[in-house]
């Protein structure tokens, strides 16, 4: 009978575990997505310029190339260079807390180096992570609309991706101040 206790008792722990971790990253929804706003930026503003897609690979009769020829600022190959890991690289982020009441989101350098619990520091990196996940499922194709038409710019992706798209900050709430939600519809996640 003890050993069926230890099990549920752990299964108790652990249920409890998630839901204060859940609770506690559910009001970051603007932070967060601010922070994935950012690393987004740095992908733009580390673009290089880029030539145009040559897609003339056919010959006609006279051997002359056939094809389209696509500026790359508007390519869906640039969408895809901007986007891909870009959650990936959301796991050297974790949450850090500033007082009682805010939390931030961080980009760690190196995770020997933190002072605060490095589990929960992975554990929250996983959230954001997965959290980019959905949020880029959410509003993806929109964004690498905008993206193509040259609407997202270096120093308005955050307006862009968490206000405009997502919604997940006001616009009277500051770009860098996570706004609090009492979001009872929340399903729990980031």
């Amino acid at each position: 009978m003890e050993k069926r206790k230890t099990p549920r008792s752990l299964v108790w722990v652990v249920t409890i575990f998630v839901i204060f971790v859940s609770v506690a990253c559910i009001d970051d929804k603007c932070s967060a997505c601010n922070a994935i706003a950012e690393e987004l930026e740095l992908g733009l503003s580390k673009e290089k310029p880029r030539n145009h897609l040559d897609m003339r690979h056919r010959l006609d009769s006279k051997g002359q190339r056939r094809g389209k020829l696509i500026d790359y600022r508007v390519s869906e190959l640039r969408v895809v260079e901007l986007l891909d890991g870009l959650c990936e690289k959301m796991q050297d982020y974790t949450l850090e807390k500033l007082d009682s009441t805010r939390r931030e989101w961080i980009k760690v350098d190196d995770w020997d180096n933190l002072t605060i619990d490095k589990q929960e520091a992975r554990a929250y990196s996983k959230d954001i992570s997965s959290y980019c996940g959905r949020l880029l499922e959410e509003t993806e194709d929109e964004l690498a609309e905008l993206i193509k038409k040259g609407s997202v710019r270096t120093g308005e992706v955050s307006k862009v991706l968490c206000q405009d798209l997502s919604k997940h900050c006001s616009e009277t709430s500051n770009s860098h101040l996570p706004e609090y939600e009492d979001d009872e519809e929340s399903d729990g996640d980031l």
